[in-house]
């Protein structure tokens, strides 16, 4: 489709402005939504702020654009799911083999 802009009044050209960043605005939200559900409430994930070291957490909640992120630490973080990345929990990572039984032949 090819629209002659030179041909739209002002008040036309306002309006398709208008319609053209709400468009983009959708799309962006419709993104961010999508790899939003890459990840689930209660995922330990990780992400690194500018300008600091790595921070590594549990998603508690979808915002509209970001997830929010309670650190470690306590801190509350909204991320763009785009910087995130899984991590598998603490404890099941130090417990692989603690519940091994060896049983002897006699």
């Amino acid at each position: 489709m090819i629209i002659d802009i030179d041909q739209l009044t002002e008040a036309e050209l306002i309006d398709l402005n208008h319609r053209i960043v709400e468009r983009l605005r959708f799309l962006d939200q419709m993104r961010a939504h999508v790899e939003m559900l890459e990840f689930k409430i209660g995922d330990r994930v990780a992400f690194q702020p500018p300008g600091q070291s790595q921070l590594e957490g549990m998603l508690t909640r979808y915002n509209k654009k970001t997830v929010t992120v309670i650190t470690d630490t306590g801190q509350r973080w909204n991320v763009s799911p785009t910087l995130l990345r899984r991590i598998k929990p603490a404890r099941e990572a130090n417990t692989a083999g603690s519940n091994a039984v060896v049983l002897n032949k006699h």
